[in-house]
């Protein structure tokens, strides 16, 4: 049971995690520039989605967590939020 729960959430990690970058790859073929943003924005809430499964394994003892990890999604977090930003102020 307990290694069926620690797949549930290593699952949903691996595919947040791996959805933005699918997602930022694809803005770069946006049709427009409300297009990219929007590719973007939804990077964006994968990011904050990553977060979240990156504190459940922080905050059980029975999930392993690198601390570096946080540091590495909080990065690319400021990255994607300035693009965002940059994007909508053009």
């Amino acid at each position: 049971m307990e290694q069926n729960r620690k797949f549930v959430i290593a699952n949903q990690l691996l595919k947040s995690g791996t959805s933005i970058g699918a997602n930022v790859h694809e803005a770069q073929n946006a049709e427009s520039r409300p297009d990219f943003i929007h590719k973007i924005k939804i990077a964006a809430k994968e990011i904050e989605e990553t977060k979240y499964w990156l504190i459940l394994c922080e905050k059980s003892p029975n999930y392993p967590y690198e601390p570096i990890l946080k540091s590495k999604i909080n990065e690319i977090g400021l990255i994607v939020y300035k693009i965002i930003s940059s994007s909508k102020s053009r």
